[in-house]
């Protein structure tokens, strides 16, 4: 869970940008050959760049006016931090526009670019459908939405993004508008039929609810993501749960205050130990703080966590994105080329 405070889609500074331009430009040139690889053996780090999935309650909405895709600066940015991966949120409503419908053809093309773009920078790309459990407000699993729809829009993205080293699928953003109980039987027949559609792309799948690692293994209506992926299997062993995880009192990502570093290394502790016993890999694909000094200390607290690469496959800090508002606590987009305060934390562990 996060607040979003994008910033009005009109402000522009055409020095700035035609810089910015013209500098992604330069580094695409000089990148040549670079290929990203999600199938690196090393772990995979990098940044949530936002903006594709803004403004959902306008469908399909105008692109570059009510949404938009990550600029050749933004990606310049994340490989500039030292990372190799981006999270692409996105709204399944605008790239499927009806259930069982064709791809939108424009909607593909802004994803194909960015992934292309990305994989020239030797950036892995996470596809993020960014919908919370639901399509145009309607649950999977219902009878307006039922789960064969939500297995056909994967099928149909993974014809369109074969390359298992440019892109990989992150199944579904926190889907808590939905109980565990109902995600994750949705989830394990999603992963059976990609596999058995041929696809080899590395697979996210995010625990119910919101996903929090600091109730991985509570009861939560009569189960939890332990009980329920704690046998989840692949024939390719590339599947992967999907947790996030918030460091203000409620761990939701809307508080400006943070625990101390000690809770939250309890959390990852817990779920860390959960992965080991159950055979599981585990990928942070949300954790964003403000940038105050008890906050900093918590993102260090958080990453430290994460050095355990027999069961942390990587994380993707949450969020950059040109359009976050300046006063958005957890955006580390740099303003007038100044980094955030949390930048120099994540650098730490982009080595």
């Amino acid at each position: 869970m996060k607040q979003m405070f994008p910033a009005a889609s009109g402000d522009r500074r055409g020095g700035v940008a035609l810089f910015g331009w013209m500098a992604g430009m330069l580094l695409f040139a000089l990148a040549g050959s670079a290929a990203a690889q999600c199938l690196a053996t090393g772990q995979l780090k990098g940044v949530n760049l936002a903006g594709a999935e803004f403004n959902s309650s306008k469908l399909p909405g105008t692109l570059n006016k009510d949404y938009m895709y990550p600029r050749n600066a933004d990606l310049d940015y994340v490989k500039q931090l030292g990372g190799n991966t981006i999270r692409l949120p996105f709204l399944w409503e605008r790239v499927q526009p009806e259930l069982n419908g064709e791809l939108s053809t424009a909607e593909l093309a802004q994803i194909d670019k960015t992934v292309k773009q990305a994989a020239a920078r030797g950036l892995c790309v996470i596809l993020d459908v960014h919908n919370y459990g639901t399509y145009r407000g309607k649950t999977i699993g219902s009878a307006e939405v039922p789960a064969t729809a939500f297995v056909d829009l994967w099928k149909r993205l993974a014809a369109a993004f074969p390359d298992p080293q440019q892109a990989i699928f992150g199944l579904m953003n926190e889907p808590a508008k939905i109980s565990i109980a109902q995600w994750a039987p949705v989830a394990r027949q999603t992963v059976q039929a990609l596999r058995a559609a041929g696809a080899q792309n590395v697979i996210l799948v995010a625990g119910g609810r919101w996903s929090g690692a600091h109730e991985w293994t509570k009861d939560q209506g009569g189960t939890s993501n332990g009980r329920e992926f704690a046998a989840l299997t692949d024939p390719l062993g590339r599947t992967w749960l999907e947790a996030h995880q918030y460091a203000d009192p409620g761990y939701s990502g809307t508080g400006t205050e943070c625990v101390e570093p000690d809770r939250l290394g309890r959390i990852f502790a817990n779920v860390t130990d959960w992965a080991k016993q159950n055979g599981q890999k585990l990928f942070l694909g949300e954790f964003g703080t403000p940038g105050s000094e008890s906050c900093l200390a918590a993102l260090d607290a958080m990453l430290a966590q994460m050095a355990d690469t027999t069961v942390w496959r990587g994380w993707t800090y949450w969020a950059a994105g040109a359009w976050w508002a300046a006063n958005y606590p957890m955006s580390i987009q740099p303003r007038d080329g100044v980094d955030k305060p949390q930048a120099a934390v994540l650098k730490k562990y982009f080595q």
